[in-house]
């Protein structure tokens, strides 16, 4: 099987999973089925990734591996040595992404400089993909300004439905720039919600399926983690759940702007 020409819509994320934990899960993700793998330098986990994935016997070329550039390595003459050591932990030769993951306006470095950086590293095939994270407009515009939306592969944000950040995702569509959604289960908030457990209820589902499926129907990819093997296996069957227009509807009304993830000193400035 050939590697995805495009970004999956699926995906196992590793964020705040740790040492066994995190290889278990990986491993878990990898027998059901799963092929993406989302994770990060700050996530202090990408050997263990790295170690699951070897330990799976999954083949490399059917697998679709992010990471992303911490802000301590964003300068010009560090996102190639630390995506060199990141491929190194991960065990595999290049990334199938790489993403800034912070704007972190304080940080002193020029966007521009960065997206050099990961454009270069693309051209020597250390990463298939760049693009961004955690992007408000103004960032998501300097970016495009800098290298074109068609190196842009998705911008990752925290969505949910009581987070459904619209105007970002409206420009970004705008400009063809694709989203991921992170958090889509607003750390489990949402999974009591009386409108997705009614709908829950009448497509014979979960909460959480419904959620992802919700996220994908909009056109975004979804990286839910899990720790239990069941969660995961659950969690794959949003992939298969087609929801109604007055489902879609629904759970639209449910934004409330409950931003979950908002540390000071990386965030933008929210539109």
């Amino acid at each position: 099987m050939s590697t995805p020409s495009s970004i999956p819509a699926f995906g196992v994320g590793t964020f705040r999973l740790k040492d066994q934990v995190v290889i278990d899960s990986v491993k878990n993700a990898l027998a059901l089925g799963y092929r993406a793998i989302d994770t990060a330098q700050i996530y202090g986990n990408e050997a263990q990734v790295g170690q699951a994935i070897a330990e799976s016997g999954v083949p490399r070329s059917e697998l679709f591996i992010t990471t992303k550039i911490w802000t301590d390595n964003v300068a010009a003459d560090k996102v190639i040595p630390s995506l060199k050591e990141s491929l190194r932990k991960l065990g595999t030769d290049r990334v199938d992404l790489t993403l800034i993951h912070w704007p972190a306006p304080r940080q002193p470095v020029p966007l521009v400089d960065t997206l050099g950086a990961l454009m270069e590293a693309k051209a020597l095939s250390l990463t298939r993909k760049i693009g961004v994270s955690n992007f408000n407009i103004d960032y998501l515009t300097r970016a495009i300004e800098a290298v074109g939306a068609a190196n842009i592969a998705t911008n990752q944000i925290e969505l949910s439905p009581y987070l459904q950040n619209r105007k970002i995702v409206d420009f970004a569509h705008s400009q063809g720039v694709h989203i991921t959604s992170y958090m889509t289960l607003a750390y489990g908030k949402v999974l009591q919600d009386p409108v997705l457990l009614e709908i829950a209820a009448r497509h014979q589902a979960t909460t959480a399926q419904v959620a992802l499926a919700w996220a994908m129907q909009l056109g975004y990819a979804v990286i839910p983690s899990s720790t239990k093997r069941a969660n995961l296996e659950s969690n794959l069957k949003a992939q298969t759940l087609r929801l109604t227009e007055a489902d879609m509807a629904a759970i639209a009304a449910l934004e409330r702007n409950d931003r979950l993830v908002n540390p000071d000193s990386l965030a933008p400035v929210w539109d």
